[in-house]
C-alpha cells in the first residue's frame, strides 16, 4: 500500500477484497449475514463501500472465511487506515462525496467538459464566478469563500511530487463563453496555456466544426490508478446527483467515448492556438 493511497481508494480496495473473499466461501450475503450476526444491510454496505468496516468487523469476517494470518494481517491494516483522515476532510461540507478521495490517488485523468473549465484549472476568480452562479441570492459570501479555497486546495493536486496525468478535452464554448468580465476570462484562458505547459498536463479543444461528437450527452471523467488491484472509476456529475460507474463493461463504453472525442478534438497544438486567439478577441476595457 503506497503511502499517499487516500482512504477512499484504501475503503474500496478494503471491500472489494471483503467481497471476494465472500464469494470465494460460496456464501450468499444473506448467509454471510446469519453467521456473522449481521443484518444483510450491513454485508451490503461494507461490501459497497458506504460504511467503514471496524477492525472488529474485519477480523470477525476473517474468522468467518478462514482467512490466512497473512491476509487477516493486511485487512486488518487497511481497515486502521481507512480511518485515517484526507486533506479535504477539513472541507467535509464542501467535498460531500466520494470523488476527491478517488481523484486524490489517481494516476491518470481523463476528462470531458462541456460547459466549463475542469476543477483543477480554474482560476480563483473564475471559480468564483462559477460557484457564485450557482447560488441563489442573497449569496451567503463566506460559503462561496471557502467552496473556492478548497477548490484552490483541490488544484494543489497537479504540481505535488507524484502529480498525475490530466488529460482533459473541452469543448470550444468552454473557452468562447464568458465567464465574469473580460479581465477575468483573459486570465483564465492565459491560465490553461500556462497549465498546458505542465508535463503532466494536456489539453485539447473540441471545435465547433466537429459538429455531432460521442460527448454529446454530458462531461465524464475518467480515473485510473497505479496499483492494478485498483479499477478504473468513472464519474458523472449532475443535478441530480453524482453517479460512480465501475462495471467494466459501462467503463470500456466512456473509455471509447473519450477516444472517439479526442479523435474530433484539434491536436494540443491547435488547441493552444485556438484559445491564444480566443483570448485575442475578449474585448479589452
Amino acid at each position: 500500500m503506497s503511502p499517499t493511497c487516500s482512504p477512499t481508494v484504501r475503503l474500496r480496495r478494503l471491500a472489494r477484497e471483503l467481497r471476494k473473499m465472500r464469494e470465494e466461501n460460496g456464501l450468499s450475503p444473506e448467509s454471510a449475514a446469519i453467521r456473522l450476526g449481521w443484518s444483510r444491510s450491513k454485508v451490503s454496505r461494507i461490501e459497497t463501500g458506504r460504511t467503514r468496516a471496524s477492525v472488529s468487523d474485519v477480523a470477525s469476517v476473517c474468522d468467518l472465511y478462514g482467512a490466512g494470518s497473512s491476509v487477516r494481517a493486511g485487512l486488518i491494516q487497511l481497515a486502521k487506515e481507512v480511518r485515517q483522515r484526507g486533506w479535504w476532510t477539513a472541507y467535509a461540507d464542501v467535498f460531500t462525496g466520494s470523488y476527491i478521495g478517488l481523484e486524490d490517488e489517481a494516476a491518470l485523468i481523463h476528462q470531458w467538459e462541456v460547459q466549463l473549465v475542469p476543477g483543477l484549472l480554474q482560476t480563483e476568480d473564475y471559480a468564483r464566478a462559477v460557484i457564485s452562479a450557482g447560488r441563489p441570492e442573497p449569496y451567503d459570501a463566506e460559503d462561496i469563500h471557502r467552496r473556492v479555497m478548497a477548490r484552490m486546495a483541490r488544484r494543489t493536486l497537479l504540481s505535488r511530487p507524484d502529480a498525475p496525468e490530466l488529460y482533459a478535452v473541452v469543448d470550444e464554448g468552454v473557452i468562447r463563453r464568458p465567464i465574469g468580465s473580460p479581465e477575468l476570462m483573459r486570465d483564465q484562458l492565459q491560465a490553461l496555456l500556462i497549465a498546458a505547459r505542465r508535463p503532466n498536463v494536456t489539453i485539447r479543444v473540441l471545435p465547433y466544426r466537429a459538429g455531432a461528437h460521442a460527448g454529446l450527452e454530458g462531461a465524464f471523467t475518467v480515473l485510473s490508478f497505479a496499483e492494478e488491484v485498483d479499477p478504473d472509476v468513472a464519474y458523472v456529475e449532475g443535478t441530480a446527483g453524482d453517479v460512480y460507474i465501475e462495471s467494466s463493461d459501462q467503463i470500456d463504453r466512456y473509455k471509447m467515448a473519450f477516444e472517439r472525442i479526442c479523435g474530433a478534438a484539434l491536436p494540443p497544438d491547435a488547441s493552444m492556438g485556438l484559445i491564444a486567439e480566443a483570448k485575442e478577441q475578449l474585448p479589452h476595457d
